[in-house]
């Protein structure tokens, strides 16, 4: 809570205290009687320290969620309080429609505001799934090789529309998602040396699994990669 602060109309006297009519004599006559009030109340009536802070408790804890928002400085109105939520989520990181609706519902925005705020800002721009999408799959295919099975769960869980995803996922070709999964075997490949030739094929094959490669695609440049290294692949046609 802000402490508000009174400012005196005038410079204080040496010696005396601006505004309030008291010397310095007064003054401490004042402080003597006002403790001595305080103790005797103290005493008899049980309204002494403890009963006070009691008191300034009970005064905080009795403001409403509404009044703490307004002592903080936050909009009352709920379409401004969506607002505000919106911009400050949206700095520096795109977020879906959905993500934007959850977080204002966990802030209990009412569902109104909230669609009005979410669809002005698809209007702007502010909020586009599918501009999401396309950049969620160049980010993640490229910076962790990720397979278009991967990337469809992944953009599911961000509430993002199926066919927005289908759209999005259809711009990896399958030619350069099989040259990811080269890539991924071949950074890996090293530390599989010195194992049995199965559980190599496991491991590697299971990497690419991880990273959503279908089966066929992982056996097929697994066992490239092994016989490039003078493994023998006999019967590694049959799915792992």
């Amino acid at each position: 809570m802000t402490r508000r602060t009174e400012w005196p109309d005038s410079p204080a006297e040496p010696g005396g205290d601006a505004g309030s009519g008291y010397g310095p004599t007064d003054a401490s006559a004042a402080a003597r009687s006002g403790r001595r009030s305080r103790e005797g109340a103290g005493a008899g009536s049980g309204f002494g320290e403890g009963a006070g802070r009691r008191a300034r408790s009970g005064t905080r804890s009795s403001g409403s969620p509404s009044s703490s928002r307004a002592e903080r400085g936050e909009p009352r109105d709920p379409v401004e309080q969506a607002r505000n939520i919106c911009l400050r989520l949206l700095t520096g990181t795109p977020r879906t429609r959905k993500q934007l609706a959850d977080a204002l519902r966990k802030r209990e925005i009412p569902d109104e505001a909230a669609e009005e705020v979410l669809a002005r800002f698809e209007d702007v721009g502010l909020i586009d799934d599918a501009a999401f999408a396309g950049a969620w799959v160049e980010s993640r295919h490229h910076g962790r090789g990720l397979a278009r099975r991967a990337l469809v769960r992944e953009l599911r869980t961000k509430g993002v529309d199926s066919a927005v995803i289908d759209e999005a996922v259809g711009q990896l070709d399958p030619d350069q998602e099989e040259e990811t999964a080269r890539q991924l075997v071949a950074r890996k490949l090293r530390s599989t040396r010195g194992l049995d030739r199965d559980k190599r094929l496991r491991r590697l094959a299971g990497m690419l699994a991880r990273k959503g490669y279908g089966e066929g695609m992982a056996l097929r440049v697994v066992r490239q990669a092994l016989e490039e290294e003078g493994e023998d692949t006999e019967g590694l046609d049959e799915p792992f």
